[in-house]
């Protein structure tokens, strides 16, 4: 028994050159890994400190990605890609975000389990008080966090400042910046739900117009966290170094600043690409691959808001 395959019934799958791009991108994640390690360690790698390997770190990733997006709108734009392509991006896309979900969860595990195990022992809840009574007997745990259990090893809090307790400082309280970075991030998922619909609709200035209000918006947001960060060094002698709290919200919120700069970028690039005509209501994944990120990114500080600031 036969079988006759007809090579029309499968769609093209287009498959790029051999490239040097993830050669080069591996080297610039390692002197990252290297720079970022080094600088918040103050230690210096082959006689260079820390930061001068993270900027050409993070300058060969930028050139890198620059060029390999380059390639793939030319790719796209030029009719190389089948609806198979289409979907392999949609998946990839799908387990990218997945990955990131895990990525925070795994912060917000570590919160839990701070909050929950770590302050109670703390406190003598477990093991019959005994922990607490032997090393901390004057500390009275409270969240959120205004000091360490011992001030003898914390150390110095704000810029240049040593305060009356080097292991005490204040809290960002969410109903000032938080608030209204929180307003603001909800507010660009409204706009840039406008701007999809408007391209579904092939509505091209709508779709301009609140593409580039996302990505300012985003802008905003990024500007604010910066204040917020200036405010929480200088003025309430919030640092990386103040206890397990402080590494949790530089963490926490460190990180998510990061992933709003890389929606920030994307919408950026969208916006560039939807003035100048890029984007069908059948074919323009790309778009949606951005609004999926950026959604994902409003979601997570939605938890972030209520769990690290609210709580």
């Amino acid at each position: 028994m036969s079988e006759q395959t007809n090579n029309s019934e499968y769609e093209n799958y287009y498959v790029p050159e051999k490239s040097k791009l993830p050669f080069i991108g591996s080297i610039g994640l390692f002197f990252t890994a290297v720079g970022a390690g080094s600088s918040i360690n103050g230690a210096a790698f082959w006689g260079l400190p820390g930061y001068i390997w993270l900027i050409a770190g993070i300058a060969i990733l930028v050139g890198m990605l620059s060029t390999w997006w380059k390639y793939t709108i030319k790719e796209s734009m030029s009719g190389l890609y089948s609806a198979q392509m289409s979907r392999s991006f949609r998946q990839g896309m799908m387990w990218f975000i997945t990955s990131e979900v895990m990525f925070f969860f795994a912060f917000f595990g570590a919160l839990f389990y701070i909050r929950a195990f770590v302050l109670p022992l703390l406190g003598g809840d477990f093991n019959g008080g005994s922990t607490h009574d032997q090393l901390f007997p004057d500390y009275t745990p409270t969240w959120p966090m205004t000091e360490t259990p011992s001030p003898d090893f914390a150390p110095n809090v704000g810029i240049g400042e040593k305060a009356a307790n080097p292991g005490s400082w204040n809290i960002i309280g969410a109903w000032g910046l938080p608030a209204i970075n929180t307003a603001i991030l909800l507010t660009s998922s409204w706009t840039l739900t406008i701007a999809h619909h408007a391209l579904l609709e092939k509505n091209r200035s709508t779709l301009i117009l609140f593409t580039s209000i996302t990505a300012f918006l985003g802008i905003i947001f990024l500007g604010l966290q910066a204040v917020e960060y200036y405010e929480a060094y200088t003025h309430y002698g919030l640092t990386l170094q103040s206890g397990v709290y402080g590494s949790t919200f530089f963490l926490l919120t460190g990180f998510h600043g990061m992933h709003v700069l890389i929606g920030t970028i994307f919408l950026i690039v969208l916006s560039l690409r939807t003035a100048k005509g890029h984007f069908t209501p059948q074919d323009h994944f790309a778009y949606e691959a951005g609004a999926w990120y950026w959604h994902f990114v409003d979601v997570v500080w939605v938890f972030l808001f209520i769990f690290v600031y609210m709580m």
